[in-house]
């Protein structure tokens, strides 16, 4: 199969979610480093008990409704530099990614690649933080959203609907059309019951990591299911 793709045969693709099934991490991991990068370690030490305390609301909105506790969730970002934010993503990538990231994760991506798969990551978090995650992994494409800014900082709003579930699905499905993808034959990760849309829109689903319910919806369906670590120990279980 050719990955230089000219139009005329419908290409394969694989598509990854990226918090809790190629990384560690979720967006809350990259606030918390954004925001306390340039604390002293008592003011630190401070914010960071009182964002806990806060974080039992997010837990709660993201138990009804990924997509709303990403909307409320990123209004944190509001006022932070944009030009600056940016720039240290690398670091970002360096001190919270990069440790985080499943070795399989890595191994999974380049199979594909071998076998001449477009490699898509379809993420929430916001598109300059997964740009080095991206690029390490030789991914193709990153379907993910840009935070709004106005007069140098971000406004804590987001350029259009959270990428999250339903969305997830629309964005893949949207992608595949623009670039002549076969869904059909095409592969699609995720971890969470949030990403069931995206996963049920292509021929060949595997649930990585995943929580109790897409778990049970897997086992339920017959989709693949495989068992991720930071150590690369584990591998893939019978449905």
């Amino acid at each position: 199969m050719s990955r230089a793709g000219d139009g005329s045969t419908p290409r394969e693709a694989a598509f990854f979610d990226v918090d809790g099934t190629l990384v560690d991490s979720t967006i809350v991991h990259y606030y918390a480093f954004f925001r306390r990068r340039d604390m002293r370690p008592l003011v630190a030490a401070i914010w960071h008990v009182a964002f806990l305390a806060k974080c039992v609301g997010f837990i709660l909105i993201d138990k009804i409704n990924r997509t709303w506790f990403n909307r409320v969730f990123y209004r944190g970002y509001g006022g932070l530099p944009a030009a600056r934010t940016k720039a240290l993503a690398a670091e970002c990538y360096e001190k919270v990614i990069r440790p985080r990231r499943f070795a399989e994760g890595a191994s999974c991506i380049d199979g594909h690649l071998r076998e001449g798969r477009r490699v898509v990551l379809v993420t929430g978090s916001i598109d300059f933080l997964i740009a080095p995650l991206a690029q390490a992994l030789s991914a193709d494409d990153v379907i993910a959203p840009a935070l709004v800014e106005r007069d140098g900082v971000f406004t804590g709003e987001l350029d259009g609907p959270p990428v999250g579930e339903a969305e997830k699905a629309r964005r893949v499905s949207r992608f595949a059309e623009e670039h002549g993808i076969d869904l059909a034959g095409s592969y699609a990760y995720g971890d969470s019951i949030a990403d069931a849309p995206m996963l049920e829109r292509v021929g060949h689903p595997v649930a990585v990591n995943p929580d109790g319910k897409l778990s049970a919806m897997a086992r339920q369906r017959g989709w693949r299911i495989e068992t991720w670590t930071r150590t690369g120990v584990g591998g893939a279980q019978g449905a």
